[in-house]
């Protein structure tokens, strides 16, 4: 009772080889989650490129927009 049979290590490993294996939903579903988290990060430096004045406020009219343009 206290060691396994053949039947549970094979059954441990085919559970294995398809969680982890090269076409794995899980090895497949890792992989898109590392794309997003890139891509996450990549839009969070361009957030960081620019950079917004907020000693002036912002224009409420037409006018004041056409004025700040120049």
């Amino acid at each position: 009772m206290g060691s396994f049979s053949i039947w549970h290590w094979l059954i441990v490993l085919v559970v294995v080889a398809l969680l982890f294996g090269g076409r794995g939903k899980l090895s497949g579903i890792m992989g898109d989650a590392a794309k997003g988290i890139r891509a996450f990060k990549d839009g969070l430096k361009d957030d960081t490129d620019t950079v917004v004045d907020t000693s002036k406020p912002l224009p409420k009219t037409e006018r004041e927009k056409d004025e700040a343009r120049g």
